[in-house]
């Protein structure tokens, strides 16, 4: 049996711990055993401008999700559960088949509570020739144990710091110690592939890069993911810092997700960014 699979036995992929046998048909937070889900691959141009160029990021998304975001934009795939199964024979096949169409990298969403499947098949895809860069797009709630496992296979780490205190992480997203463990991640990631690195196009081949989704009237928290990534990780760090946060899915039971973020809580988290010495702020 392959190495990562061995993590289903008694999961810990992920820092909720479940610990439930996912061989065996047991399912633990992320509803998800040993199967492969997928919702939906296409060439995706709503990333960054350096994944997408001209031709646009292979995308997968993953069905399911290791965390509970109250206000998730894209919550019919990550709490409803919309998508099917495939075998890792059909996501190799998919993933050559987003290469042939000419994307320019394997984009791979929420991939966190799938990743031992995932993994076992891009190793085998990347043993078969894959050029293009692979794309760990997640949410930030990672076990950077588990993460050691994928060095070598993951090529670009795109992680998101939602929260600057485990209480809002608590809060809006269900899980605890998220600000601890999202630390430790990007750590890892950033041990793993170091400083975003773009080739004579503009189009990244490796690093990291962070997002940031700033949400209404918590500009303390994104400070916070700001000082952490300047003192530990490093002021060369490519941070998207988003703007569109719109109430989603359960926000409206949430009285500080019920409105917009103001284009003025934004500005200010960006500048305060420029502050403190990052160079590679996106918007």
């Amino acid at each position: 049996m392959p190495h990562l699979i061995n993590w289903l036995k008694a999961c810990e992929v992920c820092p909720n711990f479940c610990r439930v046998n996912r061989l065996a048909g047991e399912k633990g937070r992320c509803r998800v055993g040993a199967e492969i889900l997928v919702s939906q691959a296409c060439l995706h141009f709503g990333e960054e401008p350096m994944l997408v160029g001209h031709s646009g990021s292979g995308t997968i998304f993953f069905t399911a999700c290791n965390l509970e975001c109250v206000f998730c934009q894209n919550y019919d795939i990550s709490q409803l559960d919309y998508g099917r199964k495939i075998s890792p024979a059909d996501l190799l096949r998919l993933i050559f088949a987003l290469e042939k169409a000419c994307a320019l990298n394997i984009n791979l969403v929420s991939p966190t509570h799938q990743a031992p499947q995932i993994f076992t098949v891009i190793k085998q895809a990347k043993e078969a020739g894959l050029k293009i860069p692979v794309v760990y797009n997640c949410g930030g709630y990672e076990n950077p144990d588990f993460l050691k496992e994928l060095e070598g296979l993951v090529d670009i780490y795109m992680p998101d710091f939602k929260y600057g205190t485990d209480e809002r992480a608590q809060e809006f997203s269900k899980v605890a110690n998220y600000v601890t463990w999202a630390q430790q991640a990007i750590k890892e990631m950033y041990r793993q592939v170091g400083d975003l690195k773009l080739n004579s196009a503009g189009i990244a081949t490796g690093g990291l890069l962070v997002r940031h989704l700033v949400l209404p009237g918590l500009i303390e928290e994104s400070k916070a993911v700001l000082d952490f990534l300047a003192s530990a990780i490093s002021l060369n760090t490519v941070i998207n810092i988003m703007d569109q946060y719109q109430p989603s899915y359960k926000a409206h039971d949430y009285p500080l997700l019920r409105r917009r973020v103001f284009k003025s809580e934004v500005d200010e988290v960006r500048e305060y960014a420029e502050k403190i010495g990052f160079r590679r702020i996106l918007s």
